[in-house]
């Protein structure tokens, strides 16, 4: 699996686009894309309406993307996604969850971010930080982070929980300003591991 993944340094923004879905990745992938095609138009197809220096100066330019690009994905190569909790993500969610269940926004909403940065696809987490900024009026960020992810592979274990949280997000951007928020009742306890694919997790948060 290891060689696979830097199978995708033969192509220069690869990495990131495939192993990260970058858009900075998609941008050099593109660019890299129509350089090499406009050099192999200009050497075999349109070599008669360019000069002979046009297809030497897109070879070069072809070339040094590709190292420049090469050198630059090893130096900062992405590693493999965590898909599994060890000890220390287990450590932020504990401290996450129980920086939420105190209302503690910011302390919960930190360690939620530190988490998903090793381990980007943890749906939990997710679920855990969108369910946050509903609950602290945040409901257009936290509509943003319930369509990531719904659309993430991770997210399809939690479908019900995700249309449950954007219900409850449809109330209240439907209720008046002055009104109380619906802060529902407290969990009385958090899922520490993710979800198997025997059956659909319940909602992290009411």
């Amino acid at each position: 699996m290891a060689a696979l993944r830097y199978l995708t340094l033969l192509w220069p923004g690869m990495p990131w686009l495939w192993l990260r879905g970058s858009r900075a990745g998609l941008v050099l992938a593109l660019a890299f894309a129509i350089v090499l095609d406009v050099a192999i138009l200009t050497t075999w197809i349109w070599s008669d309406l360019v000069d002979a220096g046009v297809p030497i100066g897109l070879w070069a330019a072809a070339a040094a993307v590709w190292i420049i690009a090469s050198v630059s994905a090893l130096s900062a190569f992405p590693t493999p996604l965590r898909t599994r909790r060890n000890a220390a993500t287990d450590g932020l969610f504990v401290e996450a969850r129980d920086a939420y269940l105190a209302r503690d926004w910011l302390k919960a909403e930190t360690k939620l971010r530190a988490l998903l940065v090793v381990a980007p696809t943890d749906g939990e987490a997710q679920l855990l930080l969108a369910t946050l900024f509903r609950r602290a009026g945040r409901l257009a960020e936290a509509r943003t982070a319930l369509d990531k992810l719904a659309r993430s592979d991770s997210g399809a274990a939690w479908a019900s929980a995700i249309n449950r949280e954007r219900t409850r997000i449809a109330a209240g951007a439907s209720r008046p300003a002055d009104a109380k928020p619906d802060l529902g009742p407290q969990p009385a306890i958090l899922a520490l591991d993710r979800p198997t694919a025997e059956g659909e997790p319940d909602s992290l948060a009411a």
